[in-house]
């Protein structure tokens, strides 16, 4: 991906739910709500406090996360749907879950 977000910024990868509850109930896309977790895929340098220093951001890339419902801006970066985002509007990072995919 040829983009960097500038600032405080951070581009998310929306990570979708699964389409079947535990019990075997199948939920249709018009029933689904917007995932509110999503993995890093970008983030800028940080943003400048009062003093002109560098505040580096707290996420990196590759770090699952949780944001608000309407939290962001969907872009569509190389056919790929994407959120741009501040670090503010991200509501903490999930620790211990580096994989989204689950094993067959």
């Amino acid at each position: 991906m040829k983009f960097r977000p500038l600032h405080d910024r951070v581009v998310v990868r929306r990570i979708e739910e699964d389409a079947k509850t535990s019990g075997g109930i199948i939920i249709p896309d018009s029933a689904k709500e917007k995932p509110q977790q999503g993995e890093i895929v970008a983030v800028g340098p940080g943003a400048r406090n009062e003093k002109g220093e560098l505040v580096a951001l707290d996420v990196k890339a590759g770090d699952r996360v949780v944001f608000g419902k309407w939290s962001g801006t969907e872009v569509k970066i190389d056919g790929e749907d994407l959120l741009i985002m501040k670090e503010s509007d991200i509501m903490g990072i999930l620790e211990g879950s580096k994989s989204s995919k689950k094993a067959a």
